[in-house]
């Protein structure tokens, strides 16, 4: 049976669905779908311990796509109500033709109904008590060092309760907690300023930060990370080995080839890897997978935004290409099936396929061992952020906390690293993956808005790689 509670908040009932949808369709669309979102959030930043501002939002609406064939178009509306969604469908069916009278007979609606578990929901939640969280967070980073001059900390929760239809029967609604922490320290010397950060987030009430998220241990992560990197010299430059820790080491995958495997890529022609399932894109060592489906992971969904199940998608296996991540749209467009990964930020956008938690399989090689016998290069503990062209894979990342290697052995912490490459000639490159892999939490933009997404990858080696930096050139 539907959930009435669900169909209440959305004020909504099956008949207003089905006629939504025949509207959609009168200009000869032969899809249609229904996206309704209600979201409640709240953010609160803080700077040495003192609350800056606290918000709470709430956001509503819906929006309407059609499809003919590998035409789309989409209409959204604020207003929730049957007249306002009807105008939304009519405004969605006439950019792509000319009204024609509207499909008749049923749809026979198939309800699913799904929720992330939770033992402390964040509406039960004082605000006493995420700023005695954050507080935590950064008397630690002060307490780390003298040197710590300034401690930042942004909290997040949300609750995202979204309702989907569409006239291939589905009739879904989910409700998706989600939590994120986001602590930054600033340490200074001699009017200079560097910074550390940290970021956990997942897919959980605010039991989290009891059984979890270890605020105080992430706290003296980003609070270190500043200290050293005030202390450190210039990188150098050259083209040498490196090693990427693990966690959000993971960001150079998921920007520079990630997105190249998504069907907003692929299925436009508009990625290196168009045309190479089954074909070797990446060394022996590498394998990788965008898995949705991992409980209480900040990336993981319930069920996708076209009412697909998430799943496990094998994207590389032993350095073969194995998949793409592929939405409805991408399905019509590459002739393949959709495999869960369609997203989207909220009802302000139509869905597309999006990555959820993408990582680098963990490998059988030793960690110090990749150091040990690297010579002389980079080890990137911390990366920062960067861009990427998806059609070419050519990046450009900083790394937030780096070390030089000589003869085997860290030699001084550097700063300024920068990391610049071709995603495909990397993926080639790589000559050890470590045996532990972790994840570390993120927001992915695209063209569906912002998404939350994991990045991971055991520690990594790269043969040889760009490295930009002041500190001179290494022949």
């Amino acid at each position: 049976m539907p959930d009435q509670k669900q169909l209440n908040l959305f004020r909504i009932d099956e008949g207003t669905a089905l006629a939504v949808l025949r509207e959609a369709q009168r200009s000869g669309a032969d899809y249609a779908e229904l996206f309704l979102e209600d979201t409640e959030s709240t953010r609160i930043e803080m700077i040495d311990g003192k609350v800056e501002s606290a918000n709470y939002t709430r956001i509503c609406g819906a929006g309407v796509r059609v499809l003919l064939g590998t035409q789309c178009a989409y209409a959204y509306s604020a207003d929730t109500g049957k007249q306002a969604l009807l105008k939304t469908a009519r405004a969605a069916a006439a950019a792509i033709g000319e009204a024609k009278h509207a499909p008749n007979g049923e749809i026979a609606f198939s309800m699913q109904r799904f929720t992330t578990p939770v033992s402390q929901p964040f509406d039960e939640v004082g605000n006493a008590d995420r700023v005695a969280v954050m507080r935590l967070g950064a008397r630690a980073m002060k307490d780390e060092s003298p040197e710590v001059t300034q401690a930042m900390v942004r909290y997040l929760d949300s609750v995202q309760r979204v309702m989907l239809f569409s006239t291939d029967g589905v009739f879904v609604s989910d409700e998706r907690p989600r939590t994120r922490i986001f602590l930054q320290a600033v340490a200074m010397k001699n009017g200079e300023a560097q910074t550390g950060f940290s970021g956990p987030g997942c897919c959980r009430g605010f039991e989290a930060y009891h059984n979890g998220i270890d605020v105080e241990q992430n706290a003296r992560i980003a609070a270190k990370m500043a200290v050293t990197m005030l202390h450190a010299p210039e990188c150098p430059a050259g083209r040498l080995p490196v090693v990427i820790d693990g966690g959000f080491g993971g960001v150079i995958f998921h920007e520079a080839c990630g997105h190249s495997l998504e069907a907003t890529a692929v299925g436009r022609n508009n990625s290196v890897f168009c045309e190479k399932l089954n074909t070797k894109i990446a060394s022996d060592c590498v394998s990788a997978v965008d898995d949705g489906t991992m409980p209480g992971e900040w990336g993981s969904i319930n069920v996708d935004d076209e009412g697909g199940m998430p799943r496990r998608n094998l994207l590389i296996e032993n350095g073969i290409l194995k998949g793409y991540l592929i939405d409805k749209l991408g399905s019509r467009r590459m002739n393949l099936p959709s495999t869960g990964s369609s997203r989207r930020q909220g009802y302000t956008f139509a869905p597309t396929s999006r990555m959820t938690n993408t990582f680098i399989c963990a490998g059988s090689d030793d960690e110090d061992e990749m150091i040990a016998t690297m010579g002389e290069g980079l080890f990137a503990k911390m990366m920062g952020g960067g861009s990427v062209n998806p059609a070419t894979g050519e990046f450009n990342f900083s790394v937030a906390e780096g070390y030089w290697v000589k003869n085997g052995a860290i030699v001084s912490p550097v700063r300024g690293a920068t990391l610049i490459g071709k995603g495909s000639e990397v993926l080639q490159r790589i000559d050890r993956v470590g045996k532990t892999m972790w994840m570390e939490a993120g927001m992915c933009g695209s063209l569906s808005g912002a998404v939350p997404t994991n990045v991971g990858q055991p520690r990594i080696r790269i043969s040889c790689m760009t490295i930009g930096g002041k500190g001179g050139a290494i022949e």
